[in-house]
């Protein structure tokens, strides 16, 4: 787990550095020349130690503090730092980042070729787990978005037909879901996935026209169910109205034939021509 490395404010090894300068220049003045370069290749030495425990840490990064291949700790605030001298400090960004997968071709769960793509905001939040838990955590982060991304259109057909099942276009659920399958892969590279969204979502294009045809014709099925509905409504109400006002009585087969002819004009997909009875209404 990431822990907190040693670590002092940098300018007050600057400062004893330049204390250890004046003693050399004190040594140099004052002592016999043997001894004053004794002391000045000790001193040398010891600030050549102290400079290699410097560090520059920037805002939303860190410095993963490792001496002689052991981990030391974590350096995290922002500024000019002095930890472990003789480490490597290796520089991992905190920042939050944005990763696009590629359109990817799969099936749907109705086995339906479709192509998807997501795009996925992550950050770091162990240090130690991002370093020496797997390889290359960004592009662990990456082949794992991939393969959340596969499962996800695995799972849902692209449209739910009106069967009550969730589909690929219902973003809130598949993003949500996707958030939390790819924020179990990627734990054990420290990594947080703040957030998940489908980019891109289509049929495969040599289904495309196919499904475009079928999508049209259930639009028109259902765009016609609403019409007739409403037809025999407007039907229903029109004779309830002459029989209650007693414009005109008629027989049961004068209703039939009354229906048909006003089913057929509220129903029917062009204009229909009026032909005007000038004899009887039985004739």
């Amino acid at each position: 787990m990431e822990r907190r490395a040693f670590r002092v404010a940098g300018f007050v090894m600057l400062g004893v550095l330049l204390i250890l300068a004046a003693l050399g220049a004190v040594a140099a003045a004052t002592l016999s020349e043997d001894t004053a370069a004794l002391i000045i290749i000790l001193l040398a030495l010891l600030a050549v130690v102290i400079l290699s425990g410097f560090t520059v840490v920037n805002p939303n990064e860190a410095r993963v503090v490792q001496f002689f291949g052991r981990y030391v700790g974590t350096v995290s605030e922002a500024g000019f730092h002095w930890t472990v001298p003789l480490s490597t400090k290796r520089r991992l960004s905190r920042r939050v980042r944005n990763f696009e997968t590629g359109r990817l071709k799969v099936s749907d769960a109705d086995g339906n070729p479709v192509e998807i793509a997501a795009v996925v905001v992550w950050r770091v939040v162990d240090t130690f787990k991002a370093s020496f838990g797997v390889d290359d955590h960004v592009s662990y982060v990456a082949v794992q978005s991939e393969a959340a991304v596969r499962h996800l259109a695995t799972s849902y057909p692209y449209e739910s037909h009106g069967d009550g099942r969730s589909s690929l276009r219902e973003g809130n659920v598949v993003s949500e879901e996707l958030t939390t399958e790819l924020g179990e892969r990627v734990a054990l590279a420290g990594v947080e996935i703040l957030e998940s969204r489908i980019t891109h979502l289509a049929y495969a294009p040599e289904i495309a026209q196919a499904m475009l045809a079928r999508q049209q014709a259930s639009a028109i099925v259902s765009a016609r169910f609403k019409i007739v509905e409403g037809a025999v409504g407007m039907v229903q109400s029109a004779l309830e109205r002459l029989g209650e006002l007693q414009v005109v009585e008629l027989d049961e087969e004068r209703k039939a034939q009354m229906v048909a002819n006003l089913l057929v004009v509220l129903c029917g997909d062009r204009n229909v021509q009026p032909v005007v009875n000038t004899g009887t209404l039985y004739a």
